[in-house]
């Protein structure tokens, strides 16, 4: 793609307005906090301490609409209490411009460097050293940049006191996850109906996956509704698979076929139901005409074997399912393992060496994070410099934006400039006209500013243009209350804008971290995982008694990982300015087909994994040893634009004669790996053709 094609389609992304739901409450009770904290300091302290005290509010109240599954209460505190100590620190050294300098850097870059913990972090993290750069200039002295700093740690306290006193949709968002876990996989089931090999996106059930981990006192509250039932959901999903499938399931045509079909439209109105309990924590309203379908004795007469067994499986964990949806049930576990009562998420003073280690491991040539780290300091710095030598005065906006819009990722970054300076100049523009006709007082402007953060507050998951147009109005209401910011005109501040924008711009064209050339490479690593995957789910059908299932399950989850790795940046690297390097569109298309049938595969023999009583396979042991040294070797073939060659795993395939006293080949095992087979032949002739367009 060229860079004009790229900017183009970026600034258009940036412009975007999506239509969400919107969640007035929640914005009425981020807006009361502000207005009580403002209200409070002025009547006390006077407006320049009120407008640092908002500052703290209103930073407190974005963390908390954060993706973030940590208790919203504690977002606030923490996001309030950083902004407290990073304006005091701010404070006391911006007198001295290089040792202000070296503080702005080493802040900075420590946000960018947060990102390795999550974008949650490092949102609150930059968003932090914006914000400290207006705060700053609003104390005349250490006694007030103290006051300052206390009075936005109080402005996090009460919003983080208002979260526990007013909840609104407690546990909402874990809800909605598990939710949206459930209703995927009622759509798996019902477009299993008319592709038996459909195609399933595992985000929802990573995304639920991350939404079960809690801490030890989350643990004590969190309803039972919400506990067990994505462990259930996970399982569902290979045996919806396994009954559809055609190859390892029910035939194609006939009977049987009509059967599962009825079985898997009744599965999609069950989950669909359990999904809405969920959501909503209502009672579960459950489809009878579904209901008589999976108690039918017809499954014991029409389906037989492998079929008849996923049926009674998928009637148990549906069973399952509804229980803990009515906050009856609690199993959370896999068949054959201990029951574990939670996935659990480290406290904030344990999750410090956790991230502490991210960073750690970040600090390398080539890491994304790092380089975005090294981006945005150098970026802030340069436009604190640049504010600082302009006749505009105010110079922080320039720095302000710079920070605000980076992101490690180069759509992101050059949508948001383009969003955060056409935002910036309605949003100034508005503010500006409104203060200059109405000449308002302090408490009007203090008026002014909520309810543009209250705007804000309600508008902000609709797109990021829209946002910052409530932003930039509430930025100069506040300045306005303090007696700061009336003398500079709206050309000036947009220029300003402008100019922290092209400084984030020019920075990532010149240090860039782009995901195309690291296509191959996250091709690699999803080869490796979905081999590992297949592999250990044969070494079950080869040694059923001592193998454990929670190998398996890593095993799934790690190659999910790599999966997902894989299709995000494929959809990064599709809007970026660079010609693809050894691997074309289509042929990275038609890989990924192929690697996720090989997973899928792999799925289905895992819904048919042995007891531990059962016989042993032996030939599975040599099956799973081929295929770990094949998909090695493969992927070191695709990181080094060669095709891979998959002759040990043919190798193991090859028909041979049963040793005496051994029990012969196993047919489901050899079709199941055949299909494998087939699946990695199809991923190599996908490299070829790749590299013979390119």
């Amino acid at each position: 793609m060229s860079w004009l094609r790229a900017l183009r389609e970026t600034a258009r992304s940036g412009l975007e307005i999506e239509r969400r739901r919107l969640e007035p409450l929640i914005a009425v009770r981020g807006a009361a906090g502000l207005a009580l904290v403002v209200g409070v300091s002025l009547a006390l302290f006077g407006p320049v301490i009120a407008a640092g005290s908002a500052f703290g509010a209103f930073q407190a109240a974005i963390a908390t609409f954060q993706r973030s599954w940590r208790p919203r209460p504690v977002l606030a505190l923490v996001s309030g209490v950083s902004l407290a100590v990073s304006t005091f620190v701010g404070y006391v050294t911006v007198s001295h411009t290089l040792l202000f300098l070296a503080l702005l850097v080493l802040w900075t870059f420590a946000a960018g460097m947060s990102w390795a913990a999550g974008p949650t972090g490092g949102i609150i993290a930059g968003s932090n050293v914006s914000i400290m750069l207006v705060t700053i200039t609003l104390p005349t002295s250490v006694l007030d940049a103290a006051a300052h700093a206390g009075m936005m740690a109080f402005g996090g306290f009460v919003q983080a006191a208002l979260i526990v006193l007013f909840p609104v949709r407690r546990w909402g968002a874990q809800r909605d996850a598990l939710a949206d876990a459930l209703a995927g996989v009622a759509d798996y089931a019902r477009r299993l109906r008319n592709d038996p090999v459909a195609p399933f996106d595992p985000v929802p059930l990573m995304t639920a996956r991350n939404a079960a981990a809690v801490t030890p006192r989350q643990a004590r509250r969190r309803p039972a509704d919400l506990h067990g039932a994505r462990g259930v959901a996970e399982r569902l999903r290979p045996v919806l698979a396994s009954l559809a499938d055609p190859a390892l399931g029910v035939p194609a045509e006939g009977p049987e076929r009509y059967w599962v079909w009825e079985i898997l439209g009744a599965a999609g109105s069950l989950l669909d139901s359990a999904a809405r309990a969920v959501r909503h924590g209502d009672p579960v309203q459950l489809d009878e005409t579904a209901l008589s379908v999976l108690k039918s004795p017809d499954t014991e007469v029409i389906l037989t074997g492998p079929p008849r067994r996923a049926a009674d499986r998928l009637v148990s964990l549906l069973a399952d399912v509804i229980e803990i949806a009515e906050g009856t049930g609690t199993d959370d576990r896999t068949p054959g393992e201990p029951l574990v009562p939670h996935r659990r998420r480290p406290t904030l003073l344990r999750l410090v060496p956790v991230v502490q280690r991210s960073m750690r491991r970040e600090m390398r040539r080539g890491s994304t994070i790092l380089r975005h780290a090294v981006r945005v300091s150098a970026v802030a710095a340069a436009g604190y410099l640049l504010g600082a030598v302009l006749p505009f005065g105010h110079g922080y906006w320039a720095p302000m934006t710079a920070v605000m819009v980076m992101r490690p990722e180069f759509t992101q970054t050059y949508s948001r400039s383009v969003a955060r300076f056409m935002g910036t100049v309605v949003g100034v523009a508005v503010a500006t006209g409104i203060v200059q006709a109405a000449h308002p007082n302090a408490e009007l402007s203090a008026l002014l500013a909520v309810v543009s953060a209250g705007l804000m507050y309600l508008l902000m998951r609709t797109g990021y243009a829209v946002s910052q147009v409530c932003v930039s109005a509430y930025v100069v209401f506040l300045l306005g209350m303090a007696g700061d910011d009336w003398s500079q005109t709206v050309p000036e501040r947009v220029v300003l804008t402008l100019i922290g924008g092209l400084l984030a711009m020019v920075a990532y064209a010149i240090y860039p971290a782009w995901e195309t050339p690291r296509l191959r490479d996250r091709l690699a690593a999803w080869v490796v995982t979905d081999g590992r995957y297949a592999a250990t789910v044969l070494d079950r059908y080869a040694d059923p008694a001592s193998r454990s299932l929670e190998d398996v399950r890593t095993a799934l989850l790690t190659t999910r990982e790599a999966r997902v790795a894989w299709q995000e940046a494929l959809e990064t690297a599709r809007h970026e300015p660079v010609r693809h390097r050894g691997i074309s569109r289509t042929s990275a298309a038609d890989a990924q087909d192929a690697l996720a049938q090989f997973g899928r595969v792999a799925m289905l023999m895992e819904a048919h994994l042995p007891a531990a009583s059962a016989t042993p396979v032996p030939e599975a042991a040599g099956l799973a040893d081929a295929l770990r040294r094949a998909t090695e070797e493969g992927a070191k073939a695709v990181r080094e634009r060669r095709i891979p060659d998959w002759g040990p795993v043919r190798e193991a395939l090859e028909p041979r004669d049963a040793a005496p006293g051994q029990p012969p080949p196993d047919s489901f095992v050899r079709n199941g790996a055949t299909l494998l087979l087939r699946a990695l032949d199809d991923f190599s002739q996908a490299l070829e053709i790749g590299s013979g367009r390119a």
